[in-house]
């Protein structure tokens, strides 16, 4: 039996939550708007307790458990921001949890888990991804007997995040025309899109994904769940091998349309949320906002809704989201140049290579004795991007044989 959300259980979430999560603003934004031509309104979950949405569904799922599911203790694997919810319940309801992270999760967010939830969970640290740190969870759940709280593949789960639909449709008199959202496990676009359907069926349903991982879209391909070989872990919040069974069923009802956003974009999207809008936003928040350039004509005029998921940001990686942006954006290059081994080649590059605002942000050069040619690699910030094209003609002009990285990612990963 397949099985789905109703709204009722959506209802009786949302009658469970309305005392520990935040009804959070829904906020028109004047830029935006203006930018698309469209009154574009940002449901701001980045404002929510614990910085994010997960919260309505781990302590959804959790106050449904018994008296002696709960005296055992629970689990869960998560990536952060679940991680976040599963302990804030834990200390609301007093409940001893196990919270097993990957290593590779932002400092700032295993901070905030400890901060929410001790002295009742204790954190773990383990494997590269949320699917690694999942195997563990569920292995240590199993010999425990404890209770593995599900960050996205549970009805319950799923219902509490849906009350942020239901939230959004009371704040709105006018018709939603589009509604974007990130997907990762699935169980944002599940619930939302759930209750939307179900009442103001006229309302797109649009997923966001990472082209990094984007699991959703392979998975609505196929038409049916697969896992991906590898993903980009850099949208942490969405960077999902695999998406859930039961999230798979009841998203591919839901989802009108499903788009896949590369990483540098969504940096440029955080810079400019934060820079125009003042909003910190992590990236996976910001996922929805970059496929706006992507629906441009289709919502030209009309009312949309991007759902800002979380803002759970490491100040940390700041500088990697202001170089991918750059990367993405055409400001910035990164080349292996073949320099002639002879005195005044630097010279030569700075004074008929370099342009008059261009900038050298990198330059590793080691010289090579017996060969004529050493490479060398450079980092170039241009300051008009268009700019490129001359630079790159200057070098050819001059001699100057390169490889650029930025073509190149497996190069690019190995070096920057």
């Amino acid at each position: 039996m397949k099985q789905t959300v109703q709204v009722k259980d959506i209802l009786i979430a949302h009658q469970v939550l309305k005392d520990i999560v935040v009804n959070t603003p829904l906020q028109k934004d004047p830029i935006l708007s203006e930018k698309y031509e469209a009154n574009v309104y940002l449901k701001r979950e980045d404002l929510q307790v614990v910085r994010s949405f997960k919260l309505r569904g781990a302590y959804n799922l959790m106050q449904s458990l018994s008296e002696k599911e709960l005296q055992n203790g629970v689990v869960c694997a998560s990536a952060g921001n679940h991680a976040q919810g599963v302990a804030y319940s834990c200390k609301a309801l007093g409940v001893r949890g196990r919270i097993f992270m990957p290593s590779t999760t932002p400092r700032q967010k295993v901070s905030r888990v400890k901060f929410f939830g001790e002295p009742f969970v204790e954190v773990v640290l383990t494997g590269d991804t949320f699917d690694d740190s999942f195997k563990e969870a569920m292995a240590y759940c199993e010999i425990n007997e404890m209770t593995f709280i599900h960050p996205f593949d549970d009805l319950r789960t799923i219902a509490g995040q849906g009350t942020v639909g239901m939230e959004i449709l009371e704040a709105i008199d006018e018709p939603i025309s589009h509604i974007f959202m990130s997907v990762g496990g699935g169980g944002l676009i599940s619930g939302v899109g759930s209750y939307i359907k179900n009442i103001s069926s006229k309302t797109k349903v649009i997923g966001v994904e990472p082209e990094g991982a984007p699991g959703m879209k392979a998975s609505l391909d196929q038409g049916e769940v697969v896992s991906l070989d590898k993903i980009d872990k850099f949208v942490d919040g969405a960077a999902v091998k695999k998406v859930g069974d039961i999230t798979f069923e009841v998203a591919k009802d839901v989802i009108d349309d499903i788009t896949v956003i590369p990483e540098g974009k969504v940096c440029s999207t955080m810079l400019n949320l934060y820079n125009e809008n003042a909003i910190v936003s992590e990236p996976a928040g910001a996922l929805p906002v970059s496929a706006l350039d992507n629906y441009r004509e289709e919502i030209k005029g009309k009312t949309v809704v991007c759902i800002v998921s979380g803002g759970n940001n490491d100040i940390d990686r700041m500088q990697e989201i202001k170089e991918r942006s750059l990367i993405y954006d055409g400001f910035k290059h990164y080349f292996i140049v073949n320099f002639p081994q002879r005195a005044g080649a630097l010279r030569q590059f700075m004074a008929e290579v370099l342009g008059e605002t261009d900038d050298i942000t990198r330059f590793e050069y080691t010289k090579k004795n017996n060969r004529d040619k050493g490479p060398v690699l450079v980092g170039i910030e241009l300051k008009n991007k268009e700019d490129y094209y001359s630079l790159t003609e200057r070098m050819e002009k001059n001699g100057f044989s390169y490889i650029e990285i930025n073509k190149d990612q497996n190069l690019f990963n190995l070096l920057i």
